[in-house]
């Protein structure tokens, strides 16, 4: 029994990796979940026979209850709620990682069935998968809207290295000595407690990056313990997650041109920067949705740029209703997406597939930069930071250096925003000021419903 056991574990890890490779591209990403899903059903299916398994009751009405939940939560979420919902059953799996760390370093101290090789890694994976749970639950309630603010204070940053060298000098005695009870406690409260400061000074910009992170702490937090139990579908499938995790992350920094460290420990976004230089910020020009339409009806090329405000606002179907409107007037529609755009890497691309926008429509950000030039309308509805020119022009910005869609090269800029407020960096935007630049202020699903009704009366 036990090679069958093994063989299906990696049987569910080639599913795992086969699904992954097939969620690369939009086209394939719904089978790579199927694919995915499958492989954890086996190796969950699989476990029961484990041999000295026991409590199954248990088991099952812990895996019914977990199910239950997930599916009724899965159907019942918005789109637009995506990036909460990831950041919390990221952090879920961070904490299952935690919890069985923190049982085999009670249960199983040295000359009790761990020597320390296993106890450092079960240490280790308590250490990433707890703070990955607290990080993640801090990163939830900042997308959710329940803190409102990123939260410093003075001296921050040592403070939080005391707690982070507390709990490694713990987890060293866990390690070397085996010493359970009030010990572990503590290395758990201190390693919670690391992941919630490390998280509450990081900016809502910066939560692709921090999703990711998570992501990958979670993903190496599971293959440490699968080391520690012996199990190799949690080995490989804790490695995959982490590695994939880790590239992204690495990925979405570049994207933002910034490195992992300046992320975590440069509290970005949080407070208001400097604005750019006075003579790149002009007057802001506003233009009614009635001569927006028009001018978007008569263009031969438009590129839509949508950003976080167009996910708020729940504007998707509207967006693709336009670009189909536009479509049969026998204007060239494109959609431009940056790598950061929304609050999780592919917000976007989730939110137009949801409205049906196809993907031969949408273009990654080296994809569709060199089109701008040629572009009669680059529509701008909810994206700031991401379409900003002083990343390319002002070397004192603090978004220099970010690689950015170069909307403001095209012939026309017309931008849908609520008001006149700032980016999530904190910055002036010198785009809503340039001679080719015009503002629609207002909700973005009012406004594109404007334009709708602009060009069905061409």
């Amino acid at each position: 029994m036990n090679t069958v056991i093994q063989v299906s574990y990696f049987l569910a890890a080639a599913l795992f990796i086969l699904g992954l490779k097939r969620m690369s591209s939009p086209v394939t990403a719904r089978g790579g979940i199927v694919w995915a899903g499958v492989g954890m059903l086996v190796a969950t299916f699989v476990t029961f026979f484990w041999q000295g398994m026991t409590n199954y009751v248990l088991m099952i009405a812990a895996i019914t209850l977990g199910s239950s939940v997930a599916w009724v939560s899965g159907k019942r979420v918005a789109m637009t709620d995506m990036p909460q919902m990831i950041a919390l059953y990221n952090g879920m799996g961070g904490g299952a990682a935690a919890a069985i760390a923190a049982l085999e370093l009670v249960r199983g101290g040295l000359g009790n069935g761990h020597g320390h090789t296993a106890l450092t890694l079960a240490v280790l994976g308590g250490l990433i998968g707890t703070i990955s749970f607290s990080g993640s639950l801090i990163a939830f309630a900042k997308l959710q809207g329940l803190i409102k603010r990123s939260i410093v204070f003075p001296m921050q940053q040592p403070f939080n290295l005391v707690v982070f060298a507390a709990a490694l000098v713990i987890g060293a005695a866990l390690a070397f000595n085996g010493a359970g009870g009030y010990l572990v406690l503590a290395f758990f409260l201190l390693t919670l407690t690391f992941g919630v400061l490390m998280t509450l000074p990081i900016g809502g910009a910066d939560m692709p990056v921090v999703i990711s992170l998570y992501n990958a702490l979670t993903g190496l937090a599971v293959a440490f313990e699968g080391f520690v139990l012996n199990n190799a579908a949690m080995i490989i499938a804790g490695t995959v997650v982490g590695a994939a995790g880790s590239l992204l992350t690495q990925l979405m920094a570049k994207a933002m041109n910034r490195s992992l460290a300046n992320v975590l420990f440069g509290a970005f976004g949080h407070a208001p920067q400097a604005a750019g230089p006075a003579s790149e910020a002009g007057a802001l020009k506003s233009i009614d949705g009635e001569d927006a339409g028009i001018m978007m009806g008569y263009s031969s090329k438009v590129i839509i740029v949508p950003g976080y405000g167009m996910a708020v606002a729940q504007a998707q179907h509207k967006i693709w209703e336009l670009a189909e409107l536009l479509d049969d007037r026998g204007v060239q529609v494109k959609f431009a997406i940056h790598p950061v755009a929304g609050r999780m890497p592919g917000h976007m691309n989730v939110l137009l597939a949801e409205a049906g926008v196809p993907y031969d429509k949408i273009y990654d950000l080296d994809e569709i930069n060199p089109e701008f030039p040629t572009v009669d309308v680059a529509l701008v509805i909810g994206a700031n930071d991401v379409v900003n020119p002083v990343a390319r022009t002002n070397p004192e910005s603090p978004i220099y250096g970010m690689p950015i869609l170069n909307v403001d090269q095209a012939k026309n800029v017309l931008v849908v925003k609520r008001g006149q407020g700032k980016g999530f960096s904190g910055i002036e935007n010198a785009l809503f000021g340039k001679d080719n630049a015009r503002m629609l202020y207002g909700d973005a699903q009012e406004m594109v419903g404007k334009l709708i009704q602009a060009v069905k009366r061409l």
